[in-house]
């Protein structure tokens, strides 16, 4: 492939990955990774509230990774109520899971800048053979790919398997019980989910450049190396 088109993929990749940094920078910073509705069931439960009367016992919430809100309904109106991961919360939840989703997600970060610097390096620079070059290339973005799988991998376990969504529910009621009506992930959770697949094209974009993935030889240099071996 010409010189000229190799710059230009590289150039994209760059800052597909540099976008995917941002993106993932503000993804953190928002509650925007679930939403949902919560059932009071007490409150349900002692007037047997059935068909529309049920509406009026259920309540919302969205969260993130530090911070989020509840609105409760029990039958009186609604009654917001803000909370934080940390301190209010870490008792309550799965902290080392927790903890783990934000520092898979630091690290996304650095590692999506790095690939995006070395693309652009690749791209403008003189690249060199080992971590400047390809396989640095594709080792930035096989790191960056894997820690946003992680992400997802380690925040669905937390919310389904976990029950997040309850717990921060019945965080700090006494007589009350809150069961999770519906959640969903919303557009952060997905926002990292496409940051991975950008991490996987661009692996993709530096074999189209011409460039083969590490650890794959060709059959023409084995048995040249085969036929060097019986010489000597």
């Amino acid at each position: 492939m010409p010189a000229q088109q190799k710059k230009i993929i590289f150039c994209i990749a760059g800052v597909l990955s540099f976008a995917c940094a941002l993106g993932t920078a503000a993804a953190i910073g928002t509650q925007l990774w679930i939403k949902g509705t919560i059932l009071c069931k007490t409150g349900a439960l002692l007037v047997n509230a059935t068909g529309q009367e049920l509406e009026k016992f259920i309540g919302k919430i969205q969260y993130g990774l530090f911070y989020g809100e509840r609105v409760r309904q029990c039958g009186l109106g609604g009654r917001p109520f803000q909370f934080s991961f940390f301190p209010d919360l870490l008792k309550i939840i799965p902290a080392s899971i927790h903890v783990s989703v934000i520092l898979f997600c630091t690290v996304l970060i650095v590692f999506a800048l790095v690939g995006a610097g070395f693309f652009m390096f690749n791209a403008f620079g003189s690249p060199y053979e080992t971590l400047h070059g390809p396989v640095g290339l594709y080792l930035w973005s096989f790191i960056a790919c894997s820690c946003g799988c992680l992400i997802m991998i380690l925040f669905s376990s937390e919310v389904k398997i976990h029950h997040l969504s309850e717990k921060i529910a019945n965080f700090k009621e006494g007589s009350f019980t809150f069961k999770t009506h519906s959640e969903h992930f919303a557009n952060s959770f997905w926002i990292i989910l496409v940051c991975s697949l950008v991490h996987f094209l661009n692996a993709l974009l530096i074999r189209f450049a011409g460039f083969e993935f590490p650890f794959s030889k060709s059959k023409d240099s084995g048995t040249i190396t085969g036929a060097a071996d019986l010489m000597y």
